[in-house]
């Protein structure tokens, strides 16, 4: 995405640049600009290698307001300037790099200052952020068009509601809107799911089954975590995708489909690919567009558009007035661990607590600004009327419910920990947030992992 510095209302000034390889065939300048430029030995990339010692996508260049940023994409070879191995820098000068065995020439363009577009909303999402109008932008024009979309981002940025806003703003809006989880398909199950099964076609399969392709006929297709579908079953939605026609398992015959394609993960698929681990020509056929949502801590200034979107979302138009700046400011402090989502949670918890007229205090619902947990569950037990909250009596109120908070904190984790069998990753695909804040959580709240895949907490 655009990382940009506002310069005026609707302005940011960029730095950009032209690279290209020192010898050889094919030296034409490509220039430098806020999409980003691939390089590697994959004929989809902007500008292809003739390279052995080069990944099949193997670094990024992209314009931003601090100069030209090279990012190495996984590769195995790495990419280096000035002999050394990097994985992130920034360009301001004329550099030379080495990506494989091939040196690249780079040179800088002057800053320039560029329009950026002044919508603030798409679908349900709000933002003043120059780089998600951008975005907003993109998947305006996108939206009215049948290519193929790969929505990436932390978990709780809104992939899944950025593909139905797109839906939505399709000629498609009026056929349906199918969504695939591919991180909870069985493997073993992975291609009946896809593409249906016809009974008896193997073990378990009493009844026949259509493919949510079909199901989505003349609609969309979500295909959510598609970074988790099994390397046997991607040359198969590969041909799918390409072809516009399915094969059910145990079935003879292929059957056209008309679906538009959207796709989302939280894994950064590039890397993937060049580990083994997803397919390049994949990779490239379903991010025909791409798009990459910033975690809610690289975009701060939009809480306060995003918390009066909620709010009226809730039905309570005036809500907004009741949200002092103290409370936005702790927002602001917030580490984010689980984004957007994580926001909307507690504006929703602090919403329905608040009483008529009193302030909605957003930041008393989020779990890292708690303190450290009393003893005691939070649920059931405990003699009185007050169950589990006896102990809460005569005490101020915002004391009272950090406490509870907290220690629902840890009941969840430790409940989380049960049901997942100690496995992190386990654990943070069903709480909906990155491992390392699953186990920052486990960390502050003393629960030990209990085998699984050995990813502990320590």
């Amino acid at each position: 995405m655009l990382d940009a510095t506002v310069v005026g209302k609707n302005r940011v000034e960029v730095r950009g640049g032209r690279i290209k390889p020192a010898k050889g065939a094919g030296t034409a300048w490509i220039e430098v600009g806020t999409d980003p430029v691939i390089v590697g030995r994959n004929a989809a990339c902007k500008v292809v290698l003739d390279d052995g010692k080069c990944s099949a996508v193997h670094a990024e260049f992209v314009a931003t307001e601090q100069g030209v940023r090279v990012r190495d994409l996984g590769s195995r070879n790495g990419t280096f300037v000035g002999g050394v191995r990097v994985g992130e820098i920034f360009l301001l000068t004329a550099t030379k790099l080495r990506i494989g065995e091939t040196e690249m020439v780079f040179e800088p363009a002057r800053p320039e200052r560029i329009t950026v577009s002044n919508i603030s909303s798409f679908g349900p999402l709000v933002a003043e952020n120059p780089g998600m109008r951008a975005i907003f932008d993109k998947l305006t024009k996108v939206a009215l068009t049948d290519l193929t979309v790969l929505i990436t981002g932390e978990t709780g940025t809104g992939k899944e509601l950025v593909a139905q806003a797109l839906h939505r703003g399709s000629v498609r809006e009026k056929k349906p809107f199918v969504i695939v989880d591919c991180g909870s398909i069985p493997p073993t199950l992975a291609e009946a799911t896809l593409f249906g099964h016809e009974r008896g076609a193997f073990t378990g399969a009493v009844d026949k089954r259509m493919s949510p392709f079909q199901e989505a006929e003349g609609g969309t297709i979500f295909l959510d975590e598609l970074g988790e579908l099994p390397i046997d079953v991607q040359p198969k939605l590969l041909r799918a995708l390409a072809e516009r026609r399915i094969k059910p398992v145990g079935g003879s015959t292929y059957r056209d489909v008309d679906v538009r394609v959207l796709a989302a993960t939280r894994r950064d698929l590039v890397r993937a690919v060049n580990a083994g681990g997803f397919r390049s020509d994949l990779y490239f056929r379903v991010a025909q567009v791409k798009i990459e949502l910033p975690a809610l801590r690289q975009r701060l200034e939009d809480i306060p558009v995003l918390v009066r979107r909620m709010l009226k979302d809730l039905g309570d138009e005036t809500a907004y007035e009741r949200i002092s700046t103290h409370t936005l400011e702790r927002l602001m402090r917030h580490d984010w661990p689980g984004n957007v989502r994580e926001l909307r949670n507690a504006v929703v918890v602090a919403h329905a607590l608040a009483t008529e007229g009193e302030e909605i205090d957003v930041a008393a619902h989020l779990g890292s600004l708690q303190e450290a947990p009393l003893p005691g569950p939070v649920f059931g037990g405990g003699g009185g009327s007050g169950g589990g909250f006896g102990s809460l009596k005569g005490r101020q109120f915002q004391d009272a419910k950090r406490d509870v908070l907290a220690r629902f904190e840890r009941d969840y984790f430790a409940a989380l920990s049960d049901e997942a069998k100690g496995n992190v990753s386990e654990m943070a695909r069903r709480a909906g947030m990155e491992r390392a804040h699953v186990r920052a959580y486990l960390r502050r709240h003393g629960i030990s992992a209990k085998g699984g895949d050995g990813d502990s907490p320590e």
